[in-house]
């Protein structure tokens, strides 16, 4: 740089270096790692502001997946009769509320990233990115209160004398955990991206979610699907089923789904997740023109 008043060139460090070119690699574990302390203000501001102003604050973690089960087993259960493997119906539709409300969390809220931020990411610099992960993050709180929940139910009916083969397969949890935050993540992050140049995703996306539940066996054992039927290929492709029904086989036993189709469940994780990050990476570039 050249000073004006001296003509004499001076030569400036900088401390961050904000460039049009990007990667999927320059917002990846550097960045995050230099920015970790925003990445734990973003996730308190979540944990804080979700229930801020209620009643019944952060109870409502344990009431929702309660309330949802139990309407399911008066639905499913009592009315349309829907088997559910031998488990006492209340503990296998909250064991699949718990899984799936975990990924739908993760989808819906990083969904709208940029437009709910466009404030913030038009006023400071920071790697958009922290703001999908601290609502990972955030909803994974969520989620180990609602599988402590599930645990005090599993051993409430063990101690009423009800048979339950539990806790065979926890060792899955920590890799189902990523498979889930994973998925959401990258559906999540998909929809933000092309939502700031289709707000009608906006409209869609609660609804897409919804429907997928009904494509995962969160409300139905797979093993009632008639096999090497349609629908059974379509409930298999589905990369959230292998998850669900792993859960279930980790906490209540049963029948393991098999390694294939968590394999493809990880492998379908992981393409997504680096696809959502080129797109995402690429609209954050560009979003402030369209948002």
């Amino acid at each position: 740089m050249k000073d004006q008043a001296s003509g004499i060139d001076q030569e400036q460090d900088w401390d961050i270096e904000v460039s049009s070119k990007s990667t999927v690699g320059r917002i990846l574990p550097a960045d995050l790692w230099k920015y970790k302390d925003l990445l734990f203000l973003f996730v308190k501001r979540d944990l804080v502001t979700t229930y801020k102003q209620t009643i019944l604050g952060p109870l409502w973690f344990l009431i929702q997946p309660v309330l949802t089960s139990i309407a399911f087993t008066i639905i499913f259960g009592r009315l349309a009769g829907i088997p559910t493997g031998g488990l006492p119906p209340l503990l296998f539709y909250l064991c699949g509320v718990t899984s799936w409300t975990y990924f739908s969390d993760c989808a819906l809220r990083t969904s709208n990233t940029f437009v709910a931020n466009a404030g913030i990411f038009s006023k400071v610099y920071f790697p958009r990115i922290i703001v999908p992960l601290s609502v990972v993050i955030s909803s994974l709180a969520k989620f180990g209160v609602q599988l402590l929940l599930l645990t005090g139910v599993i051993i409430w009916y063990q101690f009423h004398g009800i048979e339950i083969n539990s806790f065979g397969g926890l060792l899955f949890l920590p890799m189902l955990i990523v498979l889930m935050a994973g998925l959401g993540l990258s559906v999540g992050m998909l929809i933000s991206s092309l939502t700031t140049r289709f707000r009608d995703l906006q409209f869609l996306v609660g609804f897409g979610i919804q429907l997928l539940m009904y494509l995962t066996p969160v409300v139905y054992p797979l093993s009632m699907v008639a096999p090497g039927s349609k629908m059974e290929f379509l409930i298999k492709l589905n990369p959230m089923t292998a998850v669900v029904e792993t859960v279930r086989y980790s906490f209540l036993g049963g029948e393991f789904i098999g390694w294939a189709s968590l394999a493809y469940s990880a492998g379908f994780m992981l393409v997504s997740l680096l696809l959502a990050l080129w797109v995402f990476n690429r609209a954050q570039r560009t979003f402030m023109d369209t948002v």
